[in-house]
């Protein structure tokens, strides 16, 4: 009859969070960034977060107390993958609260040592790559309706919207499933390196794509030869079509990672020399 019994609780035992209890903390995970400030980053959004963990876990009101403290501590990695972590850090809180076998300190060590590669690869992903790809699709069904339909923008909010709902939600859950094995897995192949490696590349490939349709420069200056007018900007179109928008492109992103050029300055000298360069005659 212990045997039965045991096994009976065995469930309770081994889990107190419900699906219920995990579509909570990812309806309070909506207000994570909300709480941002520079002194502890996204701490208060991760403290607000978790409150439907901490209390369902924790019986003892000091514990309740020390888990929310622990959680105060500076973190700051990317908003969409954060919830992974958020998920990782709910199965450790319950197995923390039910059999205290593991060390306080490694809940904050793990989220600590997984909010640098995450966000790395979540600022490549989502911002570096789908957003630059969901925002050159918006402008081009903007500009070739001639600017009359909404349809570029309301995709751009969709698409955006919809893929961070999408790794909000299936972070919580897988990351809760797998808990801490997700870590050790993840670590022990390297995956979290080799992720932020090619999403960089990927990223650079598909925003150098969009530099021929988004970024204009042409000449407006010609010469004679006999009778024949020759376009210097026809002449270098012959040679590379683009060439002047990747030379514009290529200066820019060097002053900003070689000479470490603030980008919002730039951006003001960039259309400082358009308009003189317009006004001369040089640019058309």
């Amino acid at each position: 009859m212990s045997e039965t019994a045991n096994a009976a609780q065995s469930p309770d035992t081994l889990h107190r969070l419900s699906k219920r209890d995990l579509l909570k903390l990812y309806i309070y995970s909506q207000a994570f960034v909300s709480g941002f400030n520079y002194e502890k980053q996204e701490a208060p959004g991760t403290v607000f977060s978790l409150i439907p963990v901490i209390e369902k876990v924790y019986d003892n009101e000091e514990e309740k107390v020390e888990a929310y403290r622990r959680h105060t501590e500076l973190f700051l990695t990317e908003a969409h993958l954060s919830h992974l972590i958020l998920g990782i850090t709910a199965a450790m809180e319950e197995e923390q609260a039910l059999k205290h076998d593991i060390d306080p300190a490694s809940i904050g060590a793990i989220k600590s040592a997984l909010m640098g590669p995450f966000a790395g690869i979540g600022d490549s992903l989502y911002h570096g790559t789908l957003r630059p790809i969901m925002a050159g699709l918006a402008v081009s069904l903007i500009t070739a309706s001639g600017y009359t339909s909404p349809m570029g923008a309301i995709l751009f909010v969709l698409v955006m919207a919809g893929v961070g709902q999408a790794l909000r939600y299936l972070g919580i859950m897988y990351g809760y499933k797998q808990g801490v094995s997700l870590v050790a897995k993840i670590q022990s192949s390297g995956l979290l390196q080799k992720l932020t490696k090619y999403a960089s590349i990927a990223a650079c490939v598909v925003i150098g794509g969009f530099v021929s349709n988004l970024v204009a420069m042409n000449l407006a200056l010609s010469y004679s030869a006999g009778e024949t007018v020759v376009s210097l900007q026809e002449t270098l179109d012959g040679m590379m079509p683009s060439m002047l928008p990747l030379a514009l492109t290529l200066l820019c992103f060097w002053l900003i990672d070689k000479k470490k050029v603030n980008p919002v300055p730039l951006m003001f000298a960039v259309m400082i020399v358009g308009v003189l360069g317009s006004m001369a005659g040089i640019l058309a």
